[in-house]
């Protein structure tokens, strides 16, 4: 059976990974991002109007005033508007969702690692503390790839113009002064991140202070006192 120090340190690693999940979760339920642009009546350069777009992962609102001439507020699916777009932005957007799920799957993963070792003592096997290492970190990796992917997809490419474009129908209107804001489920990525490293990190410090331990104990006996080489 394992220590109870042992037991806190992955027990307390196990909540870290729970709550990250749950944050994530509610992250990718949420709004990601926000889109406003000046919009006009295709040719007629009078842009009076404005298009909104409040975007999640998966879907969407279209929030419209005399765009192009009259007002109304829509729901928006995200990948099936984008699909339809084509293009770099929807291989974006899937590429987000994607790496997202395997985050799931990591933290899903560390939390079945970190109550097992929390009842055992699995070190030589995938089920040890360097199973942890892999998943959480790896988890952490695909959110910061996660995150630059998406302001990439938002701030440099078209993809709210697309949208907006695809919505209203070709041609029928122009599109200018974008101005883009992150929404909650995007910065809920970041306490993800940081609760995989915690993850991390509380067991590494038991292992490390286990790891200390044990060299005290099988210190050669040159280091012993003459004192006792005597006897």
């Amino acid at each position: 059976m394992p220590s109870n120090k042992k037991t806190l340190h992955f027990l307390l690693s196990a909540k870290a990974s729970a709550v990250a999940v749950g944050i994530l979760g509610f992250g990718m339920s949420t709004e990601w991002a926000s889109s406003t642009m000046q919009c006009s009546k295709k040719g007629d350069n009078l842009f009076n109007g404005t298009a909104e777009l409040k975007l999640g992962l998966f879907d969407g609102n279209f929030i419209r005033i005399t765009c192009p001439t009259f007002g109304g507020e829509d729901t928006v699916k995200v990948l099936t508007m984008l699909g339809q777009v084509g293009g770099a932005p929807v291989v974006l957007q899937a590429l987000v969702i994607f790496l997202l799920a395997l985050c799931l799957l990591g933290s899903a993963s560390s939390i079945l690692i970190t109550l097992y070792n929390s009842v055992s003592n699995p070190y030589e096997t995938y089920m040890g503390p360097l199973g942890l290492y892999v998943c959480s970190s790896a988890s952490a990796c695909m959110s910061f790839l996660a995150i630059i992917l998406y302001v990439v997809n938002v701030t440099a490419t078209r993809m709210s113009e697309g949208l907006v474009e695809n919505f209203l129908g070709p041609n029928s209107v122009d599109l200018i002064n974008k101005s883009a804001e992150m929404g909650v489920g995007f910065f809920m990525l970041i306490p993800y991140l940081v609760l995989n490293l915690l993850a991390i990190l509380l067991v590494y410090l038991y292992e490390h202070a286990a790891y200390t331990q044990r060299q005290e104990q099988q210190r050669p006996t040159e280091d012993a006192p003459k004192e006792i080489m005597m006897y």
